[in-house]
């Protein structure tokens, strides 16, 4: 108990440090990994800019929310809004209408900085920012890429967009009913 929380933030044999980790930190929550996928699906959904500026929108306000923490500025609760991320980008996908590019960049950005904000407290005392925040930016335009591949495929097969923004629904809801 007279241990810092920074040293639980990540478990396992090894160098916690740098760009792998920061890789591998959106793969482990099911939050973050659902609502980056969601977003590549979304941006595949709505076609057209939105297959980059969807995309582009979310890692761009993801580091500056990073940023955020990086500098000390404190978003309070910022779990709920990454939560509802989860819920509503899966009502997104059920509801499946076509939407302005600037509303649904809005949107994004909006849970992006949250999510940017969350993944930097992540970074422990010793920590390269730089290099772990590099890592899960990678990562997360990576889930973006396979939300929009997923996307390519879904578009013909609606019963799978729907399962799947089912299951974001649900798991939002879940993760907001622990918050």
């Amino acid at each position: 108990m007279l241990l810092s929380e920074d040293a639980f933030a990540h478990t396992g044999g090894g160098s916690i440090h740098g760009f792998a980790a920061g890789f591998f930190h959106p793969f482990t929550g099911l939050d973050h990994l659902l609502t980056m996928l969601a977003v590549g699906l979304w941006a595949a959904v709505l076609g057209g800019r939105a297959l980059w500026f969807l995309p582009l929108s979310f890692v761009t306000v993801m580091a500056a929310g990073a940023g955020i923490q990086h500098a000390g500025f404190v978003l309070p609760s910022a779990e709920v809004p990454v939560s509802l991320s989860v819920a509503v980008m899966g009502l997104v996908l059920l509801w499946n209408r076509r939407t302005a590019y600037g509303l649904a960049g809005a949107l994004v950005a909006g849970f992006a900085l949250f999510h940017g904000y969350v993944h930097a407290e992540e970074i422990g005392s010793g920590m390269s920012a730089f290099t772990y925040a590099s890592g899960f930016l990678m990562a997360t335009a990576f889930l973006h890429g396979l939300g929009i591949l997923l996307g390519a495929v879904a578009r013909n097969l609606e019963p799978l967009r729907r399962a799947l923004g089912a299951f974001c629904a649900g798991v939002g809801v879940y993760l907001l009913a622990g918050s």
